[in-house]
């Protein structure tokens, strides 16, 4: 935590002797105009802003295990994955959504693999809820078909949420799956015609 600490005492004073970064953070102060809903897994090694470029607010995050979307239930309880989204969708009126899977995924690697998660009831609990059944088996370390597969999935499941479906209808927001590779830095895209990843 140390160097976290130091630099959370430091970014002040370094926003504040920077002109450029201090206009941006002020403007900033006066609400957020993302450009992208970005659904990604939990996991430490993905930084949405790295692989993107993107600058403070320009994208608006929703990080799960496994980067997983809960199925749309009406009458059900809400999810705070499923008010993100609604946010995204009808108060920021985001233009894109990403859904970045990745490779070395633990959450799909481990049911893809048929992990035994005993040690992690609620781990376990959310990711029977939200990836079984759907995964084929991969026994690779990437789980590169079985994340592949998760992700479009996802892109399934968001289509079925009716704020969702109403933007996607009007022509106002466009859907994309990717696929980050860790060890390599590549990112691929799901091309919907040939029902694959491409590298973009």
């Amino acid at each position: 935590m140390k160097s976290f600490i130091e630099n959370a005492r430091s970014f002040n004073a370094r926003i504040a002797g920077a002109h450029e970064e201090r206009e941006t953070y002020q403007r900033l102060a006066d609400g957020q105009s993302p450009l992208a809903l970005f659904i990604t897994c939990s996991d430490s090694r993905i930084i949405p802003s790295l692989i993107t470029g993107a600058l403070p607010g320009e994208l608006f995050e929703l990080r799960t295990a496994g980067n997983a979307v809960p199925p749309h239930h009406p009458g059900m309880p809400a999810s705070a994955e499923a008010a993100t989204v609604e946010y995204a969708m009808r108060v920021l009126r985001v233009a894109d959504i990403v859904v970045c899977g990745h490779s070395h995924c633990g959450a799909v690697g481990a049911m893809a693999r048929r992990e035994d998660l005993a040690g992690a009831p609620d781990v376990r609990a959310w990711l029977t809820q939200q990836l079984s059944g759907e995964l084929p088996r991969d026994e690779a370390p990437t789980v590169a078909t079985a994340v592949q597969q998760h992700v479009t999935e996802q892109l399934a499941r968001l289509r079925a949420y009716p704020c969702v479906r109403e933007r996607l209808d009007a022509g106002e927001v466009g859907l994309h799956g990717w696929y980050y590779e860790v060890h390599t830095g590549q990112v691929s895209a799901h091309d919907s015609a040939t029902d694959t990843f491409l590298p973009l």
